[in-house]
């Protein structure tokens, strides 16, 4: 199988993490006969010093013409004092609108070989740590109107009952695949926008009649998420409360360097990416954890190309290399074999293993 997929590098610890990953998709490649075809994309800061844009329109077609997306992570300090509509994030905005992927699955989900690195108490751990957070991703307030008129900022939060619709039936089907149980979170006690979020649920709930949905304020989720994570099999939210939560959800499993995301819109199509940063204090020293990405490509495979195998076997290969006690410095414990970037990478490629 022949697949096209747009590239982005990106800044800080970006063009690392890619590497490893796209070292791993070869290997991938390699064992089961696939060609991957790789086009470089510039997004971010890098874009913002060679075109004076974070992602011209050239750069954004390659990546709708494309496959899928790969993306490593963008922005940093350097460009810290552009304008606001300049800034490296407005480029990821504009890529997620421009690609149309308004879902973004953000799983949490703690390796047993990392079960002590959770900053949760050993008994919270042992119930389990495994859910799923669908984001509504281009919609609320990070797409509505922003504006500054003297002292006073402006910003816009935004739903109609359509966009909620479409997120809610992705939360739903998402939970029919698992377990079944379906949290929808909001805040429904102070905002009509929120309102209008459990009406449309409810009112979708009708159609999903084997999935149970409960209700839950976005303050109560947050502390939930660190008293009671087993209570949670798949939370659906709007785009900020996810941004959120997910950044959360991620801390409780270990590090936020193990952790992927896929966004996915109306087609195959979708953007791949690890979670965290670009973390540009320690980009270029072979310091940055490349399991996000690499996770990432595999649900790139499984998703956007129906690779269950593939997906299955980089999975496989992660588990062997943490089995194997090696660990970058982000999730290091006492006993782990510390390892860089680089060799993160290989390590897991000499793991993959056809299944």
């Amino acid at each position: 199988m022949v697949k096209n997929i747009a590239v982005i590098r990106g800044d800080g610890i970006g063009p690392e993490i890619v590497g490893e990953a796209l070292r791993v998709l070869d290997k991938v490649a390699e064992l089961y006969g696939h060609t991957f075809n790789y086009t470089d994309v510039d997004m971010g800061g890098c874009a913002i010093d060679k075109y004076g844009d974070p992602l011209p329109e050239a750069e954004l077609k390659k990546c709708v013409d494309a496959d899928s997306v790969l993306l490593g992570a963008v922005g940093g300090d350097k460009w810290n004092d552009v304008p606001g509509h300049m800034r490296p994030e407005k480029g990821l905005l504009r890529l997620r609108a421009g690609m149309g992927v308004y879902s973004n699955n953000r799983p949490a989900k703690i390796w047993r070989q990392l079960a002590d690195a959770s900053p949760l108490k050993k008994e919270i751990v042992d119930a389990g740590i495994d859910f799923i957070i669908v984001r509504e991703l281009i919609g609320g307030i990070y797409f509505g109107e922003h504006k500054t008129e003297g002292d006073t900022a402006i910003d816009v939060l935004t739903y109609s009952e359509a966009e909620i619709e479409r997120i809610g039936r992705i939360g739903f089907e998402t939970a029919q695949k698992r377990n079944k149980k379906l949290c929808s979170v909001e805040k429904s006690n102070v905002l009509d926008s929120s309102r209008l979020w459990k009406k449309v649920m409810h009112r979708l709930a009708e159609e999903y009649p084997d999935v149970e949905l409960s209700d839950m304020l976005v303050d109560n989720c947050a502390m939930q998420i660190v008293k009671n994570p087993s209570q949670f099999d798949v939370i659906v939210t709007e785009n900020m409360f996810g941004d959120i939560l997910s950044d959360e959800a991620s801390m409780i499993t270990g590090s936020i360097g193990m952790i992927p995301s896929s966004s996915l819109g109306a087609t195959k199509c979708g953007l791949y990416e690890p979670i965290h940063g670009s973390a540009p204090d320690i980009a270029g020293q072979d310091k940055a954890n490349p399991i996000g990405t690499i996770l990432s490509a595999a649900m790139m495979l499984r998703y956007s190309y129906d690779m269950t195998e593939e997906a299955n076997a980089i999975e496989n290969a992660v588990s062997a290399y943490l089995d194997g006690g090696y660990r970058t410095a982000d999730i290091m414990s006492d006993g782990g074999k510390l390892v860089g970037c680089k060799q993160c990478g290989e390590l897991i490629v000499k793991n993959l293993k056809k299944e």
